[in-house]
């Protein structure tokens, strides 16, 4: 599937549950269990790298995480769970919505393959 909307005046991908031409952007850092390797599309990214948008899929596994900035995620598919440092619990599937603020640490696991829609700033 063709990405011809990335080219658009409001970037844009139709049904990004159905993507299957993904970028390869690597294995996941801090791994602690398992191989998490992740692929996307990027949507957008501003000039001073320092906000972006796109599609994100994710393999199993489980690793440690930091947010240099606030992220918006929509999970459109599969099911994980981030553990904050704090020991807060927050379980993802199809249809989660989550807004992490700067500075969230934790980990997460993924036990199905992740696909979300994501929005860094």
């Amino acid at each position: 599937m063709a990405h011809e909307g990335l080219n658009s005046s409001a970037p844009h991908i139709i049904n990004p549950a159905k993507v299957s031409d993904l970028k390869d952007w690597g294995v996941q850092p801090d791994m602690v269990e398992g191989q998490s390797h992740s692929s996307g599309v990027l949507l957008w990214k501003s000039a001073d790298r320092k906000s972006e948008s796109g599609l994100w899929v994710c393999t199993p596994g489980t690793w440690k995480l930091s947010l240099p900035s606030d992220e918006l995620c929509h999970f459109i598919d599969g099911h994980a769970t981030y553990t904050s440092d704090d020991g807060e619990v927050i379980d993802v599937t199809s249809g989660t919505v989550v807004h992490f603020k700067e500075g969230w640490a934790g980990q997460c696991v993924v036990h199905e393959t992740l696909r979300n829609v994501y929005m860094l700033r």
